[in-house]
């Protein structure tokens, strides 16, 4: 087992319909308005950026973001990672009707950042609890700003 290696899934239950769950989460670039640890996104062209994350820990991650499937029939949009993190994530959403939408992300990356890839053995389960909070504070502020929209 690579120790660098990290496979994330979750699902966030949303209030709003999945078109406009979607249309919110196409746009990377707003991610820092309602997602606190997205510090920063860089806009290099219409596919591409750079991205700077910090959750708890006192660690940036910064990574370019390249644009891959982009499905709005299906909800889907992918991206593949290079940088301090390398891979890809993806959101799939489903519509659940009157009762908003179901957003499933997946994210799997192998880490490269030294310090990370040093502390590897002994700060796995940190990172992964930090993935978690992390996560978890998206899922807050997208239901805010969707309420908000």
């Amino acid at each position: 087992m690579d120790r660098n290696h990290y496979r994330f899934r979750t699902v966030w239950t949303l209030s709003a319909p999945a078109a406009t769950v979607y249309g919110v989460l196409e746009r990377i670039e707003e991610y820092p308005r309602w997602w606190p640890q997205v510090r920063e996104v860089a806009r290099l062209d219409d596919a591409t950026g750079i991205v700077t994350i910090r959750s708890v820990l006192p660690y940036d991650l910064t990574f370019t973001l390249r644009e891959g499937r982009r499905d709005r029939e299906n909800g889907v949009l992918e991206a593949g990672l290079s940088g301090d993190i390398d891979g890809w994530a993806r959101w799939t959403l489903t519509d659940l009707g009157a009762h908003g939408c179901l957003a499933h992300y997946e994210q799997e990356v192998d880490v490269r950042a030294r310090l990370l890839r040093l502390l590897a053995v002994p700060g796995r389960p940190l990172f992964r609890a930090n993935h978690a909070l992390m996560l978890r504070a998206g899922r807050r502020g997208l239901a805010a700003h969707l309420q908000a929209v």
